[in-house]
């Protein structure tokens, strides 16, 4: 215990402190809860209304959703007329907590939680013997992950991700070859692929199951311009060339992130460009003590992106590499003058511009 002396103020102040966390984290798990079961949208669309009323509108058990409700009551979530026991979603909580409010519906990220949380015992064992956890572990994380990016990228990759590349929008109008690395199940460029027709689209990812989504999306919406592959990220076929490549967030999770961005330098036509997505953030822990939601992101690292890359005795950069060492990594495999672009309505991510011109020599 460190010597200096005991501040009783600040004692007290912590285990009030603690005492939030461990509510917030309990609420974490009940907001997770209100989102995939719908309770959250139907109730938005009640009036005030009894436990009982809330169940039948959903088909859920209402012994259950009364139990529920008491700790989104308890948590200031919902609101309760204590005379009448009838129980509402205030509009402004709503607009934060429903698949209405789209990309401002925070309630998809608290799935992060449990999902990461049944892992626990496994992620201990790696903290006393080393190792990672394989994506095969993560039962619902390609799930979670597509909901997050069909709300918070495909609808803004038209019309505010791509015009950060001048020109871009007319050469994929005309018709290029675009490569997106790290694809998962493929929402990003089957947007691109249906909004393009004339440009041709690859996604590669490890997994089976996210390029077998994919796959299926690309065959529901009759698109014949997209194709998807099970690929080893590290190595890329000799014959390949693509005058956009893209990478949305996949980089870090890679175990071998310096030999791919060789790769992608390499298949890189002379005139193409590299657009690759990453947390806005500090690699020194220190700079990030402001950071908006450092703790939720650096959870996410450690139990998800950083062992899932040493699970392949891989680099383990994690989520929050941060731009010091990216732009190491880039300039180390040949990328040179960078140019990073953070826009308006995302405070998450930057995102990293690169051309063949800016190629050195190595």
């Amino acid at each position: 215990m460190s010597t200096e002396e005991f501040d009783e103020k600040k004692n007290e102040a912590f285990a009030d402190r603690m005492i939030n966390i461990l509510n917030s984290g309990a609420l974490s798990l009940m907001i997770s809860i209100g989102h995939r079961s719908g309770l959250f949208d139907a109730m938005r669309a009640l009036p005030p209304s009894t436990s009982k009323r809330i169940a039948d509108s959903t088909g859920l058990q209402e012994r259950y959703v009364h139990e529920w409700l008491g700790a989104l009551v308890t948590g200031g979530i919902i609101s309760c007329d204590p005379g009448k026991h009838l129980f509402s979603l205030p509009p402004e909580h709503a607009s934060w907590l429903t698949r209405q409010s789209k990309a401002n519906n925070l309630a998809l990220f608290a799935q992060y939680i449990p999902l990461l949380g049944a892992i626990e015992d496994k992620i201990i064992d790696c903290f006393n013997n080393g190792g990672g956890v394989p994506y095969s572990e993560y039962k619902r994380f390609h799930e979670v992950k597509a909901e997050d990016c069909i709300q918070m990228v495909v609808p803004v990759i038209i019309d505010k991700v791509l015009p950060v590349i001048p020109g871009l929008i007319d050469s994929l109008h005309r018709g290029i070859d675009v490569l997106d690395v790290g694809c998962g199940s493929g929402q990003i460029i089957n947007s691109m692929a249906k909004f393009f027709p004339k440009s041709r689209f690859v996604g590669y990812d490890l997994s089976e199951e996210a390029i077998a989504t994919g796959n299926d999306e690309a065959v529901k919406q009759s698109l014949s311009n997209v194709r998807f592959e099970v690929r080893d990220l590290t190595k890329f076929g000799l014959g390949e060339n693509y005058d956009l490549i893209t990478a949305f967030d996949a980089i870090h999770d890679q175990p071998d992130p310096e030999n791919i961005l060789k790769e992608i330098a390499r298949i890189l036509r002379s005139e193409g460009t590299f657009l690759m997505q990453e947390i806005a953030a500090s690699s020194d822990i220190c700079n990030n003590t402001n950071h908006f939601i450092g703790p939720l992101l650096y959870t996410i690292s450690c139990l998800h992106c950083m062992t899932v890359s040493l699970s392949q005795d891989g680099a383990g950069l994690g989520l929050m590499w941060g731009e010091e060492k990216t732009l190491e990594m880039l300039q180390k495999v040949g990328f040179d003058n960078v140019r990073i672009e953070k826009l308006p309505h995302d405070f998450q991510y930057a995102y990293y511009i690169m051309s063949k011109t800016c190629l050195k020599k190595i």
